[in-house]
C-alpha cells in the first residue's frame, strides 16, 4: 500500500517538482517504508510506499521500463501477479515479484487494456512517453482511491485529497452537487464528484487516458450485469452455497499473499466472523485477531465483544480486545476528521480509527468484512426491494435510505443548492439502467457500485492507512461479486437476509454467531452525542468560521445543538453529528 501524486502540463511548461513532493509528503502515514520521485519535463511523479512484501531487490516506485520511456506508479496489491508473471514470461525477465514490476509489465504488453488483466485493489498511473499519454486507472470496486484537480491547466492526482490541497492552488468552494448528495445520503458523495468544486475522482472500473493536448478517454472495463446466467438455470440452492464459499475462499487466500502475518478485524457478526474461520483454515499459526468496544451510552451497549469472544474461542486466534473510554473520544475524533479523504459523519468512522491505531502496532495487513451486506443483501431496504416490481426499486430505496429534497433543502441557507433533487435524479437513472432484472437487482448494483465505494470502503481505506495498516476487503473480490450478481435474488434474502452467507456460516460457524441480531460497529457516546462530543459538534458549527461561511441555517444548527438526539437521519445518526462533521473538516483542512 502506498500514497501517489503527480502532476502533467500540457503547454509545453515542466511540471511543478515542488508541488508533487509537497503532496507526497503529506501521505507520510499511508507510506511511511520510503519515498521516491521522478520528473521528464512535462510530468512529475511521487510516491510514498508502505512495505508488505519484501521489496529490497525490486527497486523503488516511481518504477520505469527498460528503456526509460514509461514510467509507473502504483498504489495497492495485485492479488494474481505470480499468475499474471509467469503469463508475461519468456518475454520478460524478472528479476522479483513485485506487483508494480509486473503490472509495468502489462501495460507494456497489453497498453490501456492491462487493467483487464489485474485482480486486486489498486490506484495506477503509467506516464508513456512513446505515445506522449498518460494512463490513470483504478481498481473495480474503487477500494484504492484516486483525486484529480486541474490547476492553472495542469493535472494534478493523488491519493488523497488534501494531499492536493498542500499542493495549492485547488478551487475549494463547495460543489452544490457534491454537498447536495452528502445531506441526502448520510455523508456519501459517490462517483465522481466531491464536495469542493475543484476536486474530482477517478470512477471505480475506470481506465482514463490523457493525450498530450490534454483530451481525455475513458473507459469503464467492468460491470457485471445483475440478471441470470442461463448456464446456472438448473442450480439448486446447495450448488449456489458452495459457489459461494469456493469463491469466497479464493478470495480469502489470495489476500494472504504477504511477507507479514494477515490478521482479521473481528466485530463479532456473520462477514468477519466467516474471514476468521476461512484463514484459520488456510493458516498453519493462530490468527490474530483484533475487536474494539466503547463504553455504554444512553442505555445502549458499545461493544459486541460477547460475540466476537466466542469466534476467538472456536478458532483459537490470538485474540485482541481493545476498549475505548468515552473520555478519549474527542481527541479521537479530530484526529479521525484530519485523516479523512473526505468528510465522513457515519458513528464507526472514529472507531476503525482507534481500531487501526491499535492494530497496526501489531500487524501491517488484516483482512477485513467491508461489502458482504451491499453485495449479499444485508440491509433491511434489500428485503423491501425483494418484495417490489422492478419499476418500484427506486421507492424501494429512496423511502428507507435518502433523506427528502426538502429536508435537504432546510438545512441549508438558500442558493447553496442546485435546482431540483440532483440526488434521487442520480439514483433513478442508475436504478433504471438496463442489465439488473429485479427490483433487488437494481438495488444492489446501486450500493455496489455506486455508494459503497464512497461509504464503507472509503472508510476502511481512510482510518486503516492513517496508521499504515493495509486493509484487505474479499467480499469485494472481482469474481465473488459477478457470481453474486448471478445469483437468483430470493437466495440473497432468504434467513431475513444474507440468506447465502447464513448458510456458510452454518457450515463453519457457531450456532449463535449466525443467529445473532444484526449488529453496527457501535459506538453509542457519538450517537447519542454526549458530553464532551457535544461541545466537539457545538464547537465546529458555531466557530467564526462556519458563520463567516453562511453554510447552513442558524436556526437549524441551534436546534441540532439543542436537541442533538431529537434530529436523527433516516439511517439512524445523528443529523448535528453529520453537519458538524462537514464543517470540522473544512475547517481542520483549512476551507474557508
Amino acid at each position: 500500500m502506498c500514497g501517489v501524486a503527480g502532476e502533467v502540463t500540457f503547454d509545453g511548461e515542466r511540471a511543478d517538482t515542488d508541488v508533487v513532493r509537497r503532496m507526497a509528503a503529506t501521505m507520510h502515514d499511508r507510506g511511511p517504508d520510503g519515498e521516491g520521485s521522478w520528473s521528464c519535463g512535462w510530468a512529475a511523479l511521487g510516491h510514498r510506499r508502505l512495505s508488505v512484501i519484501d521489496l529490497s531487490d525490486a527497486g523503488g516506485q516511481p518504477m520505469q521500463s527498460a528503456d526509460a520511456r514509461v514510467t509507473i506508479v502504483f498504489n495497492g496489491c495485485v492479488y494474481n501477479h505470480r499468475e499474471l508473471r509467469h503469463e508475461l514470461e519468456p518475454g520478460r525477465p524478472f528479476g522479483t515479484t513485485s506487483d508494480t514490476e509486473v503490472v509495468l509489465a502489462a501495460y507494456e504488453r497489453w497498453g490501456a487494456r492491462f487493467v483487464d488483466h489485474l485482480v486486486g485493489m489498486f490506484a495506477v498511473v503509467v506516464v508513456d512517453e512513446r505515445r506522449r499519454e498518460v494512463v490513470l486507472a483504478r481498481d473495480r470496486l474503487g477500494v484504492k482511491p484516486l483525486y484529480l484537480a486541474t490547476v492553472g491547466g495542469r493535472l494534478r492526482f493523488a491519493s488523497t485529497l488534501p494531499a492536493l490541497l498542500a499542493g495549492g492552488g485547488v478551487d475549494t468552494e463547495l460543489d452544490p452537487v457534491g454537498l447536495h448528495h452528502y445531506l441526502s445520503w448520510h455523508s456519501i458523495v459517490p462517483g465522481s464528484r466531491t464536495v469542493l468544486r475543484g476536486v474530482r475522482k477517478l470512477p471505480p472500473a475506470t481506465v482514463r487516458v490523457i493525450d498530450e493536448r490534454g483530451g481525455t478517454q475513458d473507459r469503464e472495463y467492468w460491470a457485471p450485469t445483475y440478471e441470470r446466467d442461463a448456464g446456472r438455470a438448473c442450480w439448486t440452492a446447495r450448488d449456489w452455497e458452495d459457489a459461494v464459499e469456493d469463491a469466497l475462499r479464493t478470495a480469502v487466500r489470495r489476500r494472504l499473499v504477504a511477507d507479514v502475518p494477515v490478521g482479521v478485524l473481528l466485530s463479532g457478526g456473520l462477514d468477519s466472523s466467516l474471514l476468521v474461520a476461512l484463514l484459520a483454515e488456510e493458516s498453519a499459526d493462530p490468527v490474530g485477531t483484533y475487536s474494539i468496544g466503547f463504553e455504554d451510552a444512553a442505555g445502549e451497549s458499545g461493544d459486541e465483544f460477547r460475540w466476537s469472544d466466542v469466534v476467538a474461542e472456536r478458532f483459537g486466534t490470538e485474540h485482541t480486545r481493545i476498549l475505548v473510554p468515552t473520555t478519549d473520544l474527542p481527541t479521537a475524533v479530530n484526529e479521525a476528521v484530519d485523516a479523512m479523504t473526505e468528510p465522513m459523519a457515519t458513528q464507526d468512522v472514529a472507531a476503525f480509527f482507534l481500531l487501526s491505531r491499535a492494530v497496526s502496532e501489531d500487524r501491517k495487513v488484516v483482512q477485513s468484512g467491508q461489502g458482504a451486506d451491499e453485495v449479499f443483501a444485508g440491509y433491511r431496504y434489500h428485503r423491501r426491494a425483494g418484495r417490489v416490481s422492478r419499476d418500484r426499486a427506486l421507492d424501494a430505496f429512496a423511502g428507507t435510505f435518502s433523506e427528502s429534497a426538502s429536508g435537504v433543502r432546510a438545512l441549508v441557507e438558500p442558493g447553496r443548492l442546485p435546482a431540483g433533487d440532483v440526488s434521487r435524479d442520480t439514483i433513478a437513472a442508475h436504478l433504471a439502467a438496463p442489465g439488473a432484472e429485479t427490483a433487488l437487482d437494481a438495488v444492489l448494483r446501486l450500493d455496489t457500485h455506486l455508494l459503497m465505494p464512497d461509504d464503507p470502503v472509503k472508510r476502511v481505506d481512510s482510518m486503516t492507512m492513517a496508521s499504515g495498516l493495509e486493509a484487505r476487503v474479499p467480499f469485494l473480490d472481482q469474481d465473488l461479486v459477478t457470481l453474486a450478481a448471478a445469483c437468483p435474488p430470493a437466495l440473497k434474502i432468504a434467513d431475513d437476509g444474507k440468506g447465502l452467507l447464513k448458510a456458510l456460516g452454518r457450515r463453519l460457524l457457531p450456532q449463535e454467531v449466525v443467529d445473532r441480531p444484526k449488529g453496527y460497529f457501535p459506538v453509542p457516546a457519538l450517537r447519542h452525542l454526549d458530553g464532551a462530543l457535544a461541545g466537539v459538534a457545538r464547537d465546529a458549527l458555531l466557530a467564526p468560521e462556519a458563520r463567516q461561511r453562511g453554510l447552513l441555517r442558524q436556526d437549524v444548527v441551534q436546534a441540532v445543538i439543542d436537541r442533538p438526539d431529537a434530529f436523527r437521519t433516516r439511517v439512524g445518526g445523528a443529523l448535528c453529528w453529520q453537519l458538524a462533521v462537514l464543517e470540522l473538516w473544512l475547517q481542520r483542512h483549512g476551507i474557508r
